[in-house]
């Protein structure tokens, strides 16, 4: 089966190493001195600060067996490492009404044969890495900068007023600029190369693709993300991804170098 096949993949994929119990004095914290999550959301200059390490919503095991049926209960997965939109972005769609213009349709099959370019040791790309591992969020008064577990290229997102590039040289993560929309932060990206996909079933993006990110801390521990993604070469409509991020306080992200923790190709090799 084919998205039991990916998970097997996806089980390969590098563990990220954290920081653990390293209190931080501007965490909040309950009577019995654990991480208050449930507190105000921190502020700067005005407005929610997002600063902090952070993972995407994982996805219950049920809801995997729902899609895979039970064949999956007998794949040995590491459900902390995954979520659905990793696996694939349409999640819960029947193939024929995905989106898909002609060419997408066309790239989609290539790329059943070949591997998911995090599993050679290529960047994963947004939204996988987001919604794959832990990331950390430095917020700054002009910019706010995203540290990617997975070892991706960490993302610049310019809140200085500044526009996005007129003719930017393609790239993994892409060119992003944000403005505040009350306490909401509203990020642009664009230019990106098409050498990464959207997920790990295959589904490809062109150089035209924009994504737009909303991001709304409901208080301490807690975040609200929407992502929506428009690219009229490869996609006939936007479309659009909701998920909730969880704090993970007293920690961090480490560095991850994947050409000297890479573990995949052995293990594929073997399957």
């Amino acid at each position: 089966m084919k998205l039991i096949a990916i998970l097997l993949s996806t089980a390969t994929l590098p563990l990220v190493a954290q920081w653990l119990n390293y209190p931080d004095a501007r965490t909040p914290r309950t009577k019995d001195g654990k991480p208050n999550l449930t507190a105000p959301a921190p502020r700067m200059n005005g407005k929610p600060d997002l600063s902090g390490v952070w993972q995407s919503e994982r996805t219950p095991e049920s809801e995997y067996t729902r899609v895979l049926g039970n064949d999956f209960a007998t794949v040995q997965v590491d459900l902390n490492d995954i979520t659905k939109h990793v696996v694939d972005v349409f999640w819960g769609l029947k193939p024929q009404e995905e989106p898909l213009q002609p060419e997408a349709a066309a790239i989609l099959k290539q790329h059943k044969n070949q591997r998911f370019p995090r599993v050679q040791c290529l960047p994963a790309g947004i939204p996988a890495n987001i919604f794959l591992y832990d990331f950390k969020m430095i917020q700054t008064l002009r910019e706010i900068v995203i540290l990617l577990g997975d070892g991706d290229p960490p993302r610049q997102i310019y809140t200085d007023g500044r526009s996005l590039p007129k003719d930017p040289q393609p790239s993994w993560v892409g060119y992003s600029v944000g403005e505040w929309q009350g306490d909401t932060l509203a990020v642009e990206t664009m230019g990106f190369n098409e050498s990464s996909w959207l997920d790990l079933f295959g589904h490809p993006r062109s150089e035209s693709m924009r994504v737009r990110e909303l991001y709304h801390r409901r208080d301490f521990g807690h975040m609200d993300l929407e992502m929506t993604f428009e690219d009229p070469k490869y996609y006939t409509r936007p479309f659009s991804i909701k998920t909730e991020l969880k704090l993970i306080p007293d920690s961090d992200v480490l560095e991850f170098v994947c050409g000297e923790n890479e573990q995949d190709q052995l293990h594929m090799q073997k399957r």
